[in-house]
């Protein structure tokens, strides 16, 4: 298997890099003045009827961004595959960041140089939809007797572009409120508080405590995700579903952005917060409470014995449950469909690995099916209480070309505010104006 990885949790980081690099590829994929949804392809392939694969021998390239700490049991996944049906399939595994994933995909494809089969994250499936890169799977869920019933309703939808299904969900990871146990109790608390008037109340008590700075607020990586969760707990939302106007500049927006800000100006925090340094002060005992991924789960079993680390959902800050959540997606590329045996092998690993999401869920995911999370095996598992109220969970709508969006202008904005470049009020005006921009453009590259 040929693998490129980097060690740590800083790969998750480099999805901040992602999107912007994602339309780069695009485009660069692309022949001059072609929309991007008007590429021959993407659509014809044998249809999956179920069953293991019994065509000839075939290799398969298997692209995903499983760098940190997900990445062994990706790997092992794979090793038991390629062991099992060793003389009839080989998967190639090439892992690679996210940020330089995402980019390649077209034009490696278009070269007959990329995955056949491949993961993308939720909010990418659209824009390699459009771009014709992938190749529908209504098929294989067919075969599968998969239904939205079987998945929480939000991811399901995630893969559906155009009327057609393009992607199988293995996961859902959302934010997490990571809390010092040790703190807490200086603080006279046991457990994280739920709410705003009880984590405000823990900040100045654990200051009081003597923990200078107890809630570090980050400017970039996870800033936004922190702030698309705020926004949807004040009641607002990110798009028209027209996907034609960023609706973050709202007055939930404002709140959002506001309550990061106050943090600093209130002391809980020190400004000027570098990247993953609120991270690391937090596995340094220097930080009482952090909100990252629950992807970290597997890195701060790492620190257990000098950080006494606890997991608590996000705190209601807004009024209304809600928390930034993603989901990984098996997809099939338009690489695969020039060999119809690489296809139904493709489809047949999918259905294989979709159906062990039990054995992903130790990766620190939570699995995107019911049925799954229901086991007694994933159910104890620390990540899966999160999903106790699956609608809570909150996801980017399934337009193309979002990711650049959120770079250009969504990202942007909480980084001027948050770094005190520009008031909240006056960073969301400018942002909303240069995501509209970017959201009209987008109506046009990827026109059909």
């Amino acid at each position: 298997m040929t693998t490129v990885t980097s060690p740590g949790h800083p790969s998750r980081r480099a999805l901040l890099g992602a999107s912007a690099a994602t339309a780069a590829g695009l485009l660069t994929a692309c022949s001059g003045g072609t929309k991007l949804g008007a590429q021959e392809g993407g659509d014809s392939a044998p249809a999956f009827s179920g069953g293991e694969y019994q065509g000839p021998k075939v290799t398969l390239e298997y692209w995903n961004g499983f760098t940190g700490g997900d990445g062994p049991y990706m790997r092992a996944m794979l090793a038991s595959f390629n062991k099992r049906y060793a003389g009839r399939i080989k998967v190639e595994n090439t892992t690679r960041q996210w940020a330089d994933l995402y980019p390649a995909l077209p034009t490696a494809i278009a070269a007959d140089k990329g995955p056949d089969v491949a993961v993308l994250h939720n909010d990418q499936v659209a824009t390699f939809a459009a771009r014709r890169t992938l190749v529908p799977l209504d098929d294989v869920v067919s075969a599968l007797g998969l239904s939205e019933s079987d998945f929480i309703p939000a991811v399901w939808q995630a893969g559906v572009y155009g009327g057609k299904r393009y992607s199988v969900p293995l996961d859902v990871h959302c934010l997490a409120d990571y809390w010092n146990a040790r703190h807490l109790e200086k603080a006279g608390l046991q457990e994280a508080p739920r709410d705003r008037e009880g984590f405000e109340s823990a900040l100045r008590e654990l200051e009081g405590a003597r923990v200078t700075h107890p809630f570090w607020m980050p400017n970039k990586w996870p800033a936004h995700l922190m702030f698309m969760t705020l926004v949807w707990q004040f009641g607002g939302e990110l798009y028209n579903e027209e996907g034609t106007k960023a609706l973050w500049g709202s007055d939930a927006g404002e709140e959002a952005l506001n309550w990061m800000v106050e943090q600093i100006r209130k002391g809980h925090s020190p400004g000027q917060v570098a990247q993953d340094a609120q991270y690391n002060a937090f596995k340094n005992n220097k930080v009482s409470f952090t909100w990252d991924g629950i992807w970290q789960i597997n890195d701060l079993k790492e620190t257990a014995r000098s950080v006494p680390w606890r997991m608590s959902p996000v705190p209601n800050i807004g009024g209304t449950d809600a928390v930034w959540t993603a989901s990984h997606n098996f997809v099939v590329t338009s690489q695969a469909t020039r060999d119809k045996n690489k296809a139904q092998a493709a489809k047949f690993f999918i259905d294989y690995m979709s159906a062990r999401s039990t054995e992903w869920a130790k990766a620190g995911m939570i699995p995107a099916r019911n049925s799954v999370r229901a086991e007694p095996e994933v159910a104890r598992l620390q990540q899966v209480p999160l999903a106790a109220d699956v609608d809570v969970f909150r996801f980017l709508p399934a337009l193309p070309g979002l990711g650049d969006v959120q770079t250009k202008a969504l990202e942007l904005a909480v980084q001027q505010a948050v770094l005190g470049r520009k008031s909240p009020a006056e960073a969301l005006d400018e942002g909303v104006r240069t995501a509209n921009k970017v959201l009209a453009e987008n109506k046009q590259k990827y026109a059909k």
